[in-house]
């Protein structure tokens, strides 16, 4: 375990070095009773944003409170302070909550979720937005990156701000919305069965939070893309067994890693081959095993990065060492590591398609996507379909690629999950279309320009959300 050690240490101090000109101060945490009787104290909002390594009292309560608790019961909660950028304030209403929540192994572990509202509303919508953290550090997690005065946009975290931007239309539309830390404590990027489980416990969280206002009957849908599409795919199959009391009616994911075997065959040598390797350290995280396998058989090279990337958000990540021979690196007795039964048993536990989700689906994919190849998508779409039960519709775009995908398709996923939210039934059975490019659709292109308007006049304190 001597690297995995090494890699939360290295995270820590990146931490200490990136706030080491910030006046740190105490937060107060009010926590119910172990018996769960006594309420739980909303704490104002913090004069400036600390990363969660330098927060423990907020985002590490002691393992007996944790296991005091539900899952989904809310351990703490505070106000806090939003902003594009890390700079420009947002004039809604927003949290964060800890809570409880499991993870693979059924061991109760901490989770914090940011919630936000329409100033003063009472939502009888909630979409749970997974915004792809993509990184291994826990300054880099959504709940940091979205605060006013935030590092995290100079120290690489470049996904959370932009993705922040469709969390924001979702605002607009007057829903409530969950942005889960969907890595977990320990960061554990890749970790689909984790990421949602955690994800559906902070809709417990959300839905049980008196200051959201939520209405009794609120209608939950669930957005992610790329590496928050690994957390909504799961959630979503994890669903009907974990939560099966919520009221997801809808979920829409994009650039859908189904299955991480032939994403690591497509991207070994390639130009992501640096971000794969974070998501490959990050199963090590929460996969005993596997860890102690890298651990154990990452040559020196592996090992070196290793060390350095666990420190590390998305942009560094991605940019450290692309082109890499991720194979390579690990040195296990089959020669190749696709051969290796550790390997192989956290290829199948992560893969998706192990259930049929019990919501209608949107799911859309870059038929030429050079990171998240379309074929394990199209087999996850077969699997899915098999079920009569199933409602998926799925849309591959032709004139797109990993990114551009993500805009092309977001406002058409908005769209699909404002009728579910509305109440209009999705249609029955499996639906696959092909399309040039998705953001064609002109009523996705009207909801863009709407969405790219209301946030131009929020920069400028207009209340986002509110009519």
């Amino acid at each position: 375990m001597a690297l995995r050690a090494s890699v939360v240490g290295r995270s820590a101090v990146a931490a200490l070095a990136i706030t080491a000109s910030v006046t740190t101060f105490s937060t107060a945490i009010a926590m119910g009773e172990p018996d769960g009787s006594a309420p739980v104290t909303v704490q104002p909002a913090p004069p400036i944003a600390v990363p969660p390594e330098l927060d423990p009292g907020f985002y590490s309560p002691s393992s007996g409170v944790v296991a005091s608790k539900a899952p989904g019961e809310i351990i703490a909660a505070r106000q806090v302070n939003v902003a594009n950028a890390g700079l420009i304030p947002l004039n809604v209403d927003a949290w964060q909550v800890s809570y409880r929540s499991n993870n693979t192994r059924d061991e109760p572990i901490a989770a914090v979720a940011t919630v936000l509202k329409p100033r003063g509303s009472a939502p009888d919508k909630l979409v749970s937005m997974q915004i792809a953290e993509d990184s291994l550090a826990r300054y880099c997690a959504p709940s940091y990156a979205v605060q006013q005065w935030s590092a995290s946009a100079l120290v690489g975290q470049i996904v959370v701000p932009l993705e922040f931007l469709i969390s924001q239309g979702a605002l607009q539309q007057g829903w409530g919305v969950v942005i889960p830390d969907h890595g977990g404590p320990e960061s554990a990027f890749g970790a689909g069965p984790l990421a949602g489980r955690i994800t559906l416990d902070g809709i417990r969280a959300a839905r049980d939070f008196e200051p959201m206002r939520l209405a009794p009957e609120t209608r939950i849908g669930l957005y992610g893309y790329s590496g928050g599409a690994i957390a909504t795919g799961h959630a979503a199959e994890l669903k009907s067994s974990y939560a099966p009391e919520l009221n997801i009616v809808g979920a829409a994911e994009g650039g859908v890693p189904a299955d991480f075997g032939p994403l690591l065959d497509n991207g070994n040598g390639q130009v992501w081959a640096g971000m794969i390797m974070a998501a490959v350290l990050g199963l090590g995280r929460e996969y005993t095993e596997f860890g102690d396998l890298l651990d154990r058989d990452l040559d020196p090279l592996g090992r070196g990065l290793a060390a350095i990337k666990g420190a590390l958000c998305v942009q560094y990540n991605t940019g450290l060492f692309p082109f890499a021979n991720l194979k390579g690196m690990l040195r296990v007795p089959e020669g190749d590591p696709m051969r290796n039964p550790v390997v192989l048993d956290v290829l199948e536990k992560t893969r998706m398609g192990k259930s049929t989700p019990d919501m209608p689906m949107f799911i859309w994919q870059a038929n030429p996507d050079e990171l998240i190849p379309v074929g394990p998508v199209n087999t996850l779409v077969d699997t899915y379909c098999r079920d009569p039960k199933a409602q998926v519709q799925y849309t591959r775009e032709h004139l797109g690629e990993h990114i551009t995908t993500e805009v092309s398709g977001v406002a058409t996923a908005l769209l699909w999950m404002r009728d579910r939210l509305d109440g209009v039934p999705a249609k029955a059975g499996c639906s696959t279309a092909d399309a040039g490019l998705i953001a064609l659709n002109p009523d996705g292109l009207a909801l863009l320009a709407n969405i790219f308007g209301e946030t131009i006049a929020s920069a400028f304190g207009k209340q986002i959300g509110v009519r």
